[in-house]
This record gives structure tokens, C-alpha cells and sequence, in this order.
């Protein structure tokens, strides 16, 4: 069927009068939108979909979302045969999700499924919490995370409060694509949905704290500069804060403004240091001591701190994690709750230091592939023979206790403003900790190289790359001979100088690179899954004896990454 024949359908008596008329015009106008919208069905992945809005099986729209819905539907009725089903949802700032949130409700409660629905805006993870410490069966939340502003998204969370993973995710994947257009139930029934709000932001609250706090040092002095960069955390991290007993806390009022279009930023994404931007320029007149910001559904955190010459400088997702994780492994080392029978989780493309540090504090550290859904899992595989400790990617993401099973921006931020008052009353900044921590485990060093390519040629384009890098791989990164090559598609380990190709079937099949060199450098390939792009992880690594090494190595390492992207031709 052609992309045009496909627009046609959606011309039908069936679809709304709105929607008809969009489509009409898309074909009467020619429009170049017209393939992109229609050339194929938006994937609802392994953990729900993510796309642009507007008419078309490509779009993230009424139809797209509920066919989506009413799949998962059509699942958990015959999951939970029997019994009274329960679903959260929650939605972020982005245009249409308060209304994509209601829709979603009212495709559930035609099916018989009771609904809480949030009244307002409300983080991921407060979502992810909601769905165990009430007891629901599921959860839902509209986002696209930090996608830009014509973007919106669908997560479907399980009732272990997870993103679903395998065999829920394949299930749900097939019933939702059994589902026709016309069979999708719109006419809701109000009297199924129980509407929460602050009541429920407070039981979280008071969680992030109860799991994210050890000691209660020098909180009345550390200087914070906090933004929402338009997002939902607005309703839950400044009330965090002063709960925690933080003192010192300046908002940048104009990104405390919910808006879908992120007017004051060109990406609402706070690994971005141009998102921070005006809250460095707050910190420099406020002289903070760390600067934080949130990705739109709050579950990303970007954290700057001072470095040694008193500069505010963002921290990338591996050194905020390095320092998170020290910290309370250290801390539970101090109160004797090590046993060996605890870890903390990870991802194949995050840093190796996490098998450091993990050593050195007598835990395991356990990887999976990208995405916290994976650490969720390992949660719910180990729970009552392993406790997990805490968690994150590169990415971004952190998440202290399993109380929350996705990652989570409050409670890891009120452990990093912990962290940064402790160091501040004993006389140094997070950022020499984190040298500090470097001395113990060796000197990590990250960059990541994004390559953005658009529309059906893109995702072609893509595909090729992935399968040049596949079939021909880099004899040597940086001058160091390549010594092995993982391929999570292939489900392989070819140790390059033994000629030996070795069975690795412990992490689920991913479309995943990774290659490593005798002097320690990684570097991970893999397409995004929510963005097109493909992404490069590169790692590299050194020794250091003190805090006067520090910028000599900073730049050794610096250079030695660029080196790795012309070997890959990325310059």
C-alpha cells in the first residue's frame, strides 16, 4: 500500500472531523509532511512510543494513542481476570498531554479500568512511585522527555512501578497492533477516575527524603540555584529541599513557568550546559555552590558545580553518578549494611567505573542495556535474595533505593545537595570529592558524539552505519590496539587476539557495539531508541596521584578522545 492509499484510509467517517480535514489538506497541499506522517506506524517499542504529534500512523496523536491504550487494555483485562485493575497516569508540560492524559483515562475506564489520574502536571518518577504505594496494576505517563517541544511520548510502567520488560512488553506490543482504529473505545466513564494531587506529591516527598538523606551537615549553608527549565518538578524538588532542611534555594522564576514550548531554551535537555545557562548566570550573582536542573518530566538532572578555579562547570551524567555512588556506598560501609549481598545496577554504555567503586566497597555491580527499565528488572529479579542500593546511566539519570524503580531527579537531588554541604563545611567542592574518588578508582573520562539524521533516509542511513561499524570494525582506537568487540545484536565477544568468538546471551538481544582496547578505552555504538540519532559513548582512562595532576590528565584525556573520533571519523 502506498503512503498515499494509507492517507486515504484516514479520510473514513470513522476518524473525527478534525482529524479528516488535517489529512485532507496534507494531501491536497502535496505537502512533504505527507510521507513522514504516513510511511509507517509509529512503533510502540518495548517501552511505549515516542514521536511528533499530529494526523497519520507516524504521529503520536488521538488514534495512535488510543489503539496504544486500548491494547494495553485488552492485556491487563486478561492478566488480571478477576480483579478490580488500577492504573496511574501522569503527564508532563508538553503541549497536549493534559488532554492526551484524560484521553488515555477515558480509553481505560470504557474498558471497566479504574483510573488515578493526576489533576496537574507531575514528574516520571513520582508516577513510577505512585503505581506500587497504591497498589495499581499499572501506570502510564505522557512524555517525551527532553525531546524538542513538537515531540510527546507514551511509558507504560508495570505494578512493580517498572517500565514493562520482558514477556509483558512483547505481549502488550502484539495486542496493540491487533487493535483496529475502529475498535478503539473513546466513550469514557468519569466515575472510574480517582483525581490525586499534592496529597500524594507530599508521600513522595517525604520517600526521596527517608531514602535519599545519611547525615545532616552544613544544609544551612550551601548556596542552591534550582531550575525546572519549564518542566513538572516545579511541584515536588523546592518543596524537597526545604523539607530536607536546605535554606539557600534561588529559583530561575522565568523557567519555573510550565510551558510545552520551552521558550527560554533551544533543548529543555539539562545535559546541555546552553539549558543551565541561566541558572549559571543566577549563580553568579547569588555565588551558589551548585547549580541543578530538570529535564521536562523530571526524571533527568543536570548538576554544575565549582571546579578548582572556582568556575561553575556542569558535571556529565558519569562523574554525578561517580560521586552519588561513592558517597552512600561509603555511607552504608559506615553504618555496617554491607553484608555482600547488595549491588548497585548499570548500563552498557555508562562508565566502567562502576565496577570500580563496586570493588572497592565489597558490592556487585550488575549492567543491562540502556534504560532504567533495565535496572528495574534487575530490582525485581534479585528482590529478596540481593538489596539493591542505588543505580544509574550515563544519561543523566539516578536513582537512590528501589522506592522509586526509574530514575529519579528529587530524591538524587536532595542526596547531591547532601553531598555538596558536607564537602562545603569540611572545606573543598564536589568537584575535588569527585577527584578525590578518582585517586581510589583511576581517572574515568567521557564524550559522547551524537549524530542527528531525520525521516526515513535517516533511518536508512543509520542502519547502514550500524551495519559498516558491524561487519568492519576498528583495529585500533587512539593508538591501542582493539582487543575486543561485543555485538548485544549478535549476542557475541570476539577476543580479537585469541581469534575466538565467545556465546554472550546474558543481556537481552540490542542493535549495541561496544569496543574495547587493550589500554582500557570503550567506546559504544548504538541508534537511539526515542531520537533520530545515532550515538557514540566514548571512555577513556588514566591514573592519578593528586589533585595538581588533575588538569594535566583532564587534557591528555580530552586529546585522546578526539583522536578516537577521527580513528571513527567523527571529527
Amino acid at each position: 500500500m502506498t503512503t498515499l492509499e494509507k492517507a486515504k484510509l484516514w479520510l473514513h467517517e470513522s476518524f473525527d472531523e478534525e482529524t479528516r480535514g488535517a489529512v485532507q489538506l496534507l494531501i491536497e497541499g502535496n505537502s512533504p509532511d505527507l510521507e513522514d506522517s504516513f510511511y509507517r506506524e509509529l512503533e510502540f517499542g518495548t517501552g511505549g512510543m515516542r514521536g511528533i504529534m499530529g494526523v497519520g500512523t507516524n504521529r503520536l496523536n488521538k488514534y495512535t494513542l488510543g489503539q496504544a491504550t486500548q491494547g494495553l487494555a485488552n492485556y491487563m483485562l486478561k492478566q488480571f481476570q478477576g480483579e478490580e485493575i488500577k492504573v496511574a497516569i501522569a503527564y508532563d508540560v508538553r503541549n497536549n498531554s493534559r488532554e492526551f492524559g484524560k484521553l488515555v483515562a477515558d480509553v481505560l475506564t470504557a474498558n471497566g479500568i479504574k483510573v488515578l489520574l493526576f489533576k496537574n502536571h507531575r514528574p516520571t518518577p513520582e508516577l513510577s512511585f505512585t503505581v506500587r504505594d497504591r497498589n495499581c496494576h499499572g501506570g502510564i505517563v505522557l512524555t517525551a522527555s527532553h525531546n524538542p517541544p513538537e515531540y510527546n511520548g507514551y511509558k507504560v510502567y508495570w505494578n512493580d512501578g517498572a517500565q514493562i520488560v520482558p514477556p509483558h512488553d512483547e505481549a502488550i506490543i502484539n495486542e496493540v497492533y491487533s487493535v483496529k482504529f475502529d475498535e478503539i473505545k473513546f466513550n469514557g466513564n468519569d466515575d472510574l477516575i480517582e483525581w490525586i494531587g499534592e496529597e500524594q506529591d507530599d508521600v513522595y516527598i517525604d520517600a526521596c527524603i527517608k531514602n535519599s538523606t545519611y547525615q545532616n551537615v552544613g544544609k544551612e549553608n550551601l548556596n542552591i540555584v534550582f531550575t525546572s527549565i519549564h518542566g513538572t518538578t516545579y511541584t515536588t524538588v523546592p518543596k524537597a529541599l526545604e523539607k530536607a532542611g536546605f535554606k539557600k534555594i534561588d529559583l530561575v522564576k522565568e523557567q519555573m513557568i510550565p510551558s510545552g514550548n520551552f521558550p527560554t531554551v533551544d533543548s529543555p535537555n539539562p545535559e546541555d550546559p546552553a539549558a543551565l545557562e541561566m541558572a549559571m548566570d543566577l549563580a553568579k550573582i547569588t555565588n551558589a555552590d551548585i547549580v541543578i536542573g530538570t529535564d521536562p518530566d523530571g526524571d533527568r538532572l543536570g548538576i554544575a558545580v565549582r571546579n578548582l578555579d572556582g568556575e561553575i562547570e556542569l558535571l556529565n551524567g558519569n562523574q554525578t553518578n561517580t560521586i552519588l555512588t561513592y558517597y552512600i556506598l561509603n555511607e552504608w560501609r559506615k553504618q555496617e549494611r554491607i553484608t555482600g549481598k547488595e549491588f548497585i545496577g548499570s548500563t552498557i554504555v555508562t562508565s566502567d567505573i562502576f565496577f570500580d567503586i563496586a570493588q572497592k566497597f565489597g558490592v556487585d555491580c550488575k549492567v543491562g542495556l540502556t534504560g532504567f527499565k533495565w535496572i528495574g528488572k534487575m530490582i525485581r529479579d534479585f528482590e529478596g535474595k540481593e538489596k539493591f542500593i542505588c543505580g544509574g546511566e550515563e544519561s543523566f539519570g539516578f536513582m537512590t533505593g528501589d522506592f522509586v524503580r526509574d530514575k529519579d531527579s528529587c530524591g538524587s537531588i536532595v542526596l547531591a545537595c547532601e553531598i555538596a554541604a558536607w564537602c562545603k563545611a569540611n572545606g573543598r567542592t564536589m568537584y575535588q570529592y569527585l577527584i578525590e574518588i578518582y585517586q581510589e578508582t583511576g581517572m574515568y573520562y567521557e564524550g559522547l558524539v551524537n549524530l542527528v539524521r531525520k525521516g526515513r533516509d535517516g533511518a536508512e542511513e543509520i542502519e547502514n552505519m550500524m551495519k559498516n561499524f558491524r561487519e568492519h570494525p576498528p583495529k585500533s582506537l587512539a593508538g591501542s590496539p582493539v582487543e575486543e568487540v561485543k555485538d548485544f545484536k549478535e549476542q557475541t565477544n570476539f577476543i580479537v587476539s585469541q581469534n575466538e568468538k565467545r556465546v554472550m546471551d546474558d543481556i537481552p538481544k540490542s542493535n549495541v557495539l561496544i569496543y574495547y582496547t587493550q589500554d582500557g578505552t570503550k567506546v559504544c555504538v548504538r541508534p537511539s531508541g526515542t531520537e533520530p540519532k545515532i550515538k557514540f559513548y566514548i571512555s577513556v582512562k588514566n591514573s592519578i596521584i593528586s589533585e595538581a595532576d588533575f588538569k594535566d590528565k583532564l587534557k591528555s584525556l580530552e586529546a585522546k578522545i578526539q583522536e578516537v573520533r577521527k580513528d571513527l571519523q567523527l571529527s
